[in-house]
């Protein structure tokens, strides 16, 4: 009896290597609340993060001092969209600083309320309030419109990536882009004036679009260059469903041609990654310097409630990993 008392409390007090504990590559949901479609920007130690409007503001914000802990502001960083809006579904927006402004890109269906297009706004602070301009940056309303904007800036110039919302002019089914013809969802590349506002007079390039294997669509892109190797972050099938993930493709040149990563290196996320934790993980953005990610992924299986995530990126050539 003694013995076994003895290799009971051995058992107990074992150190925790001799009962290892899977580890998560990623932290969350850091923000409970729905917080769809993410981005982020760092300004001094600071964290920003925006996203999607939750019914009350048109775009949400939440800051954090080291990556972990954040704090949703009670406060809209764009109060008032441009005047080609008529101010319903703002969605998904991206900042980034140029000078000392801060330019935020934003989709809002326009004034006759067929579709969504694609503005920009300033202001001199990160947290706003941004004041919108009146024309738009991108408005394909014949493709279905554009949504999903992110900047980029590659060595001065300024750019805007978005997606042809081809999947709203679809015809039914998943995301109603399932049943066939499929309508093309390309990740589009715009070059803008020095300001960040207006885009010059090159037409737009197309970096990828959906194929067989993004099921209806390619969204939500974010763009970084890391050691001379740029990488478009993406989310393929819909956002409603378990399908829905991050990927990634890779180019030399900032318009490509770009290579979409293939398993066992890609979907990065997507539904069960995380030891079973994650549900429909997308919509994702990735600091400037390609180190950090957020992303949303469902409350249960609820795309009604989209908590954001973090996590840390690794970057070898071509290859991604989080």
């Amino acid at each position: 009896m003694y013995w076994v008392y003895i290799l009971a409390l051995a058992s107990f007090w074992l150190p925790s290597y001799a009962n290892p504990i899977l580890k998560r590559s990623v932290n969350g949901p850091v923000i409970t609340a729905n917080f769809p479609d993410p981005a982020i920007i760092q300004v001094g130690s600071i964290y920003y993060a925006f996203a999607t409007g939750n019914g009350v503001y048109n775009v949400q914000i939440a800051t954090s001092p080291d990556f972990s802990t954040w704090t949703v502001l009670r406060k809209d960083a764009l109060p008032t969209v441009g005047a080609w809006s008529n101010g319903a579904n703002v969605w998904a927006h991206d900042v980034i600083q140029v000078g000392s402004q801060f330019v935020l890109y934003y989709a809002a269906t326009t004034s006759d309320g067929s579709t969504h297009c694609i503005g920009a706004a300033t202001s001199s602070s990160v947290e706003g309030p941004y004041s919108a301009s009146a024309h738009t940056i991108a408005c394909p309303k014949s493709q279905g419109g554009a949504i999903d904007p992110a900047g980029f800036s590659d060595n001065g110039a300024l750019y805007v990536l978005y997606k042809i919302d081809g999947n709203s002019i679809g015809h039914g089914g998943n995301c109603n882009n399932g049943v066939s013809p499929i309508v093309s969802t390309p990740i589009m590349l715009q070059r803008m004036e020095s300001t960040g506002v207006k885009p010059t007079s090159a037409s737009p390039v197309q970096l990828i679009t959906n194929g067989p294997a993004d099921g209806p669509l390619v969204e939500a892109p974010s763009l970084v260059n890391v050691a001379g190797t740029y990488i478009l972050f993406f989310s393929s099938n819909c956002y409603s469903g378990q399908y829905y993930d991050v990927s990634y493709a890779t180019a030399s040149s900032v318009a490509g041609p770009y290579t979409k990563a293939s398993a066992p290196n890609a979907p990065l996320l997507q539904t069960g990654s995380e030891n079973g934790v994650l549900y429909s993980p997308g919509g994702a953005d990735v600091l400037v310097d390609g180190s950090r990610i957020v992303f949303h992924a469902d409350l249960g299986t609820n795309a009604n409630t989209r908590q954001m995530w973090t996590g840390a990126i690794k970057v070898s050539g071509t290859v991604v990993s989080i």
